[in-house]
């Protein structure tokens, strides 16, 4: 008997293995890039301008695959929709490592499509599928996100030293979203499609009228910018600082799992707090502690600039709580996902791309790490308003 595209999906223990081995692909696409950064772009006689353009190319994705998310599940049914997303992820990995600069940017944006169907879509599953469990599932979901991304990280110069070459080392990372889209089939194939919590244009264009959602998507896209700043040049600006770049891989790497103990402790308290303002606030100020630190002595404590930077990037997954918190239905969920994701990644985008500008302009990290110190304050402020409790 067919299953329908629009049954209500059962949150069984495989689908939640299957939900966290698909966030575990969301990041490695993007972090096992950092390492080789310079490395691929010598290789590639690529100029500076391209490694930036590079680094803005999955958030200039996000921003416009996610608005294509919801139609995808609308049609398609929300399982069969993540389902795709790792396949065109899959894609982009391979793609991106089998020709030169332009076939590597094409590669990077079909990858990211794939991420970004995930970006929005997972978190509607964890509301519609789990609906009494939501702080747990959104713990799992954003652990595994950041493991993904910091084992990413850290194994890509082992990887590499091992198979050798760039290009084998970044093709490697497909049999993890291989693996995943594995399980995501087995896990919900008797669990039924979820086709219905998708938001209806006329929803969406009520979402553009509210002040408090154009908030969400002002916070959501500046924590954005800030995290694929880090995600994508740490590496370099620890490089450039005079650290090797195996210990630099190893500093992103911590980067990105210091922010596991936040995600497991604060996160599930922020998200049952009433407000989750002074949440927000604290760990947005630890991201301005850390790129002060990083701008005024950069080789003392790496080590510590690391630690709170990453910590402060625990900050994302109360942002994508805030998903669910901030609406009543897995529809308005759905739409104030999109709506974030969509025009906050679009916002998003100015953050890595001008990073590099600047350093390649400047010759230096200081004017760049200013305006990455004034981002995550503006950024601060937003979160500090949108965490009060109210509904869109």
């Amino acid at each position: 008997m067919a299953v329908e595209r629009n049954a209500a999906m059962v949150g069984t223990p495989l689908l939640m293995v299957g939900v966290a081995l698909a966030a575990a692909n969301l990041r490695p696409a993007i972090t096992t890039v950092g390492p080789l950064l310079d490395e691929v772009r010598r290789s590639l006689g690529a100029s500076l301008l391209w490694a930036s353009v590079l680094t803005a190319v999955p958030t200039l994705c996000f921003g416009i695959a996610a608005a294509a998310a919801p139609l995808a599940a609308r049609k398609l049914g929300l399982a069969r929709a993540v389902g795709a997303g790792l396949v065109v992820l899959t894609a982009g990995l391979l793609l991106r490592v089998v020709g030169g600069p332009w076939v590597m940017l094409a590669g990077t944006f079909v990858a990211a499509s794939g991420i970004a169907i995930g970006n929005v879509l997972i978190p509607v599953v964890v509301k519609q599928a789990f609906p009494q469990r939501i702080p747990l599932l959104t713990t799992v979901y954003t652990v595994a996100l950041m493991v993904g991304g910091g084992v990413g990280a850290a194994a890509t110069p082992w990887l590499q030293e091992q198979i050798g070459g760039w290009r084998v080392t970044l093709a490697a990372w497909s049999l993890l979203s291989i693996g995943a889209l594995l399980v995501w089939i087995a896990g919900t194939r008797r669990t039924g499609l979820l086709g219905a919590s998708p938001a209806a244009p006329a929803e969406r264009t009520l979402l553009l009228r509210s002040p408090l959602a154009w908030l969400i998507t002002g916070f959501f896209g500046l924590q954005a910018a800030g995290s694929y700043v880090l995600m994508g040049w740490a590496a370099n600006v620890f490089t450039g600082a005079g650290i090797s770049k195996q210990e630099s891989g190893l500093l992103l790497a911590l980067l990105v799992a210091a922010a596991l103990p936040v995600t497991m402790v604060v996160v599930p308290a922020a998200m049952r707090s009433r407000s989750q303002s002074w949440w927000i606030a604290g760990l947005v100020g630890l991201e301005i502690v850390g790129t002060i630190g990083m701008l005024v002595s950069p080789t003392s404590v790496p080590w510590l600039w690391s630690l709170l930077w990453g910590a402060g990037m625990g900050v994302f997954p109360i942002a994508l709580g805030l998903f669910a918190l901030r609406t009543r239905t897995a529809a308005e969920t759905a739409g104030i996902s999109a709506m974030s994701q969509g025009f906050g990644y679009l916002i998003a985008i100015g953050g890595p791309f001008l990073f590099g500008v600047l350093h390649g302009s400047t010759g230096g990290w200081a004017v760049p790490m200013v305006m990455l110190t004034v981002v995550f304050a503006v950024d601060l402020v937003l979160g500090f308003v949108v965490g009060r409790p109210r509904y869109v």
